[in-house]
């Protein structure tokens, strides 16, 4: 398995997979809408073993494991991996290639969740 950040860099090969989780967000946006996010989140954390290797089979015996906890197969998935700073991002795609399982990850961003109520056009909030 092979994971490529959004700056097409790769989390080096030797990396772990320390936690996986349920993340469970539950919040009140700028409208005053309660609202409820979950997603699966993976944490990488890369040690000095470089003889380290991470299977498939390996991975999926963990999620399987983790499924309790995960409460449901049909979540979101988003890796952590620190990089100087501690980042998430979420899984965008996965492709197979002559290597492995290649996992894009991609970016999240900031938003108004509620612009009609904030009289915005996507400029700014509240």
């Amino acid at each position: 398995m092979h994971w490529m950040l959004p700056d097409r860099g790769f989390v080096p090969e030797h990396y772990h997979i320390t936690e996986v989780g349920r993340l469970q967000k539950d919040f009140i946006d700028c409208g005053g809408t309660i609202r409820s996010l979950s997603s699966c989140l993976l944490q990488i954390w890369v040690a000095d073993d470089k003889d380290h290797r991470l299977r498939t089979t390996k991975l999926a015996k963990i999620i399987e494991i983790a499924g309790p906890v995960l409460k449901s197969d049909d979540l979101p998935v988003e890796v952590e991996y620190e990089e100087g700073a501690i980042s998430q991002y979420p899984v965008a795609g996965v492709e197979v290639t002559p290597s492995g399982l290649l996992f894009h990850l991609g970016t999240k961003h900031a938003a108004c969740l509620a612009p009609e109520k904030c009289g915005v056009d996507g400029g700014g909030c509240c």
